[in-house]
């Protein structure tokens, strides 16, 4: 066992997972650990300082997806089927960069059927036969996102409502930064390290409007262009 697993956040890990074993006998088919307790550190965040995955046979049993404080420590317990799981995992979507850790990197707690490498490789095989426009695509998607969130910062910082600009520039940060993972194919372990990795942290509004706009730029140079006529709009 790894010296950080000496960490209390593996206990509570551990006996979650036995209870949904114990609990669920039939219906759990895997059970994992995601996010900065699977890379052992305490680096990122997420949804809570424990990220546990339960996959189960089929979509309907086991436990609920929930989250709750145990024993001091914030438990963030997922549940999904594990064809669903794996379904998702096949997807390209607009949130990759932030989703793709939690189907590459896992440590299981339970996997006797070898299920998380299967998990890992369908993703990566998935990855390995997209073309670019797949990536392009998505990008986009989340490029609209961040030049929306950026007008609004740039018109609420004018209305000097400073809190709710700071709030907005921060979804325009994350979301070039998910437009920088999407063309270059790069996965973040979670929006802190989205943001720090492509050096938009501590961007100001300047700063983003001007990576959005070289974003733009490349979109078109790919064929995908974000501007477009009522004509486009409607074509889709």
């Amino acid at each position: 066992m790894d010296s950080y697993q000496d960490d209390p956040r593996w206990s509570v890990a551990e006996r979650v997972a036995a209870a949904a074993r114990r609990r669920f006998p039939a219906d759990v088919l895997a059970v994992a650990v995601h996010g900065p307790l699977a890379h052992g550190d305490d680096d990122g965040g997420g949804d809570g300082e424990v990220g546990l995955l339960i996959a189960t046979y089929r979509a309907g049993v086991g436990p609920a997806s929930a989250t709750r404080r145990v024993d001091g420590v914030l438990v963030d317990l997922s549940v999904a089927a594990a064809d669903e799981h794996l379904r998702r995992a096949r997807a390209i979507t607009a949130l990759w960069p932030l989703t793709a850790d939690r189907y590459v990197t896992t440590r299981p707690l339970h996997d006797p059927t070898g299920w998380l490498p299967a998990l890992r490789d369908e993703h990566l095989a998935r990855l390995a036969r997209a073309r670019p426009a797949e990536f392009t695509d998505p990008a986009r998607q989340a490029w609209y996102r961040g030049c929306a969130a950026h007008s609004r910062a740039a018109r609420l910082a004018g209305w000097y409502e400073t809190d709710q600009a700071l709030l907005m520039l921060g979804e325009a940060r994350l979301s070039a930064a998910t437009v920088n993972g999407l063309l270059s194919r790069t996965y973040f372990r979670d929006p802190g390290d989205a943001v720090r990795r492509t050096g938009l942290a501590g961007a100001d509004m300047t700063e983003v409007g001007a990576v959005l706009a070289r974003q733009a730029e490349e979109l078109t140079a790919r064929g995908r262009p974000v501007d477009g006529t009522i004509d486009d709009l409607f074509a889709g």
